[in-house]
Parts: C-alpha cells; sequence; structure tokens
C-alpha cells in the first residue's frame, strides 16, 4: 500500500492505493466517522487478487478538500468528487464499493453515471430510495434515524462529541472496532475543522434530484445487528435494482462491517467481482 494525492477541481484528496496498476479498478469509499482506514483489510484482500484499489479520504475528510459550507457537501457534490477522482486516475470504468454515507454516494454514483460503474457494492446503506420510504412508514427506521436530527440540527455536537476525550466519538463505535483504528479516527477528526465538516455532509439539505433503479449488477450487505439500518429499507432496496442484484445478510454483525467481519465482507465483495468480471 502506498499514499496518493489526487487533484481535483473539488480539492486534493488523500488516498491509499495498492495492486497493480494494470490492474481492473476499485474504489472503496467510507463512511461516518471514520477514513480511508476502515478499508485496510479490504484493500488487501483486492490488491493480492490483482486488482488496483484506491481508497481516498472523502470531502471534508481530506484536509485539502474541507470546505466550510454544509450546502458544499450535497449528494451531486460527493458524486461529483467521484467522477472527479477516477477521471484523475484515467479510470474509464470502475468498480465501486461505499460503507454508511459513502454507501450512500456509490449509490447514486450508480444511478448517475450507469456507463462508468462496473459493479456496484454497497455495505449496511439501504438503497436510498427504499430508506425514504420507510421512513415515511416504518417506525422502527423513523426511531433508528433520530439521531440524524440531532446533528443536523445542533450546532454543538462536533464539542459534545468530543469532549471527555471524545467519549460520545468513541461510543459510536461500539466496541467492534479495532482500539487503533478508533484511536488514529479520533485522531483525526479531532483535528481542526474536520468533525465539523464530517457532520456537514448530514446538514447539507436534501438531494437535489431524485434517485431511480440502478441497472448495474449490485451486492448489498446489510447486518443484523446494525442500529443505522433496520430490516425494512435492506429488504426492500432490491426493489430498486433493475440490474443483476444480491442482497446478503450477516448475522449478529453491527453496523461496523468491514472492520467487524472483514473476511466475510471479502468473500463477497470477490465473488461479486469474479461474477461480473467481462
Amino acid at each position: 500500500m502506498t499514499e496518493l494525492s489526487i487533484s481535483t477541481a473539488g480539492g486534493v484528496f488523500d488516498a491509499t492505493v495498492a495492486g497493480p496498476p494494470e490492474g481492473r479498478p476499485v474504489l472503496l469509499l467510507h463512511g461516518f466517522p471514520q477514513t480511508r482506514l476502515a478499508w485496510q483489510r479490504q484493500i488487501a484482500a483486492l490488491a493480492a487478487h490483482g486488482y488496483r484499489v484506491v481508497a481516498p479520504d472523502q470531502r471534508g475528510y481530506s484536509p485539502r478538500a474541507r470546505p466550510r459550507r454544509p450546502e458544499d457537501y450535497r449528494i451531486s457534490r460527493l458524486v461529483d468528487d467521484v467522477v472527479a477522482i477516477t477521471e484523475e486516475l484515467g479510470w474509464a470504468t470502475f468498480d465501486v464499493v461505499g460503507h454508511d454515507w459513502g454507501g450512500a454516494v456509490a449509490w447514486w454514483t450508480a444511478d448517475a453515471h450507469p456507463g462508468r460503474v462496473r459493479t456496484l457494492t454497497v455495505v449496511s446503506t439501504p438503497h436510498p430510495g427504499a430508506l425514504a420510504a420507510a421512513l415515511r412508514t416504518d417506525e422502527d427506521q423513523r426511531k433508528r434515524s433520530l439521531y440524524m436530527i440531532d446533528w443536523r440540527e445542533t450546532p454543538a455536537t462536533e464539542e459534545r462529541m468530543l469532549a471527555h476525550d471524545a467519549r460520545e466519538l468513541r461510543a459510536l463505535y461500539a466496541g467492534k472496532v479495532p482500539r487503533e483504528s478508533v484511536e488514529a479516527y479520533v485522531r483525526h477528526l479531532s483535528e481542526p475543522g474536520a468533525l465539523t465538516a464530517a457532520l456537514n455532509w448530514y446538514r447539507a439539505g436534501r438531494p437535489d434530484g431524485s434517485i431511480g433503479t440502478v441497472d448495474v449488477p449490485t451486492l448489498y450487505v446489510w447486518s443484523t445487528g446494525d442500529r443505522a439500518f433496520g430490516a425494512t429499507p435492506a429488504q426492500e432496496t432490491g426493489r430498486w435494482v433493475s440490474g443483476p442484484y444480491r442482497f446478503e445478510t450477516l448475522q449478529g454483525v453491527s453496523h461496523w462491517i468491514p472492520e467487524e467481519a472483514p473476511e466475510a465482507l471479502n468473500r463477497l465483495l470477490l465473488d461479486q467481482l469474479r461474477a461480473h468480471g467481462a
């Protein structure tokens, strides 16, 4: 693995790259409150199988791509970042993998740019249409999502999260993320402006438009111990995929699948890439 700086019109993104330069390109998108470090086990596995893997710190997480205004974190800007990063890398087509907020960006990217996305793998995050429907009709999902209202509307959220040696921030990982990774995340998000930028993903407002069904080959991995996303939107996600679709459930695993169940995820991810290798 090596470090890479990717310069785009939206800023300079810090990234980890691994695998042979001629390998099939795979982009890994992390979520909140993490960094590209969340993918270290997937990066190693994919590179070992000959894939060219790039995992960037996304907008707000890369210090040189950290605008201050919440509106600069709208989903359209985040998708533009994916396009700009892959164009800078010279990737005409690529496989995209996303977890948590990175999963949301991956869904929207596949919808907006189906000709460029070879396969889509989303971990934890249901299709935005399925989630929106569940928030209207499913009391369980509404309760699970109440934290988003707090994070959007409470200006002091970041102060509270970082108080007392970041006790509240640390609690989000629920003991499921390796301690050394938690310490790295806390250090990173304690940098001036970093946690505010990360929370701006929640504060950016509604998407600019609507998202439709996705017609690229899609793997969706959900876990029964996920506190953020319940069974209803997970099970309904397949209705929003018109292309080849595979839904896998990991029993007893929390929201932090890439780090808590890396071997299981790696097997599923490699299966997905091999199944759609043309």
